[in-house]
């Protein structure tokens, strides 16, 4: 997810996306952990897309 994607989303759309992706990313963890990722890259991904969108939600609070 992009920087100008997660910008256009209001705050409620950005904390039921955060939650989904934190969800995603435990379940990638799991998984890795039971058996290797075809693509072990897919959790950096992920948790990059996870602090992208706890940062955003943060700006909007401090504003």
């Amino acid at each position: 997810m992009k920087q100008s994607e997660i910008k256009e989303l209001s705050t409620a759309e950005l904390q039921e996306k955060l939650s989904e992706t934190k969800k995603s990313y435990t379940d990638l963890k799991l998984a890795h952990a039971i058996s290797p990722l075809e693509n072990p890259i897919q959790l950096r991904t992920v948790r990059r897309n996870v602090a992208r969108l706890a940062t955003e939600l943060t700006k909007r609070e401090v504003q």
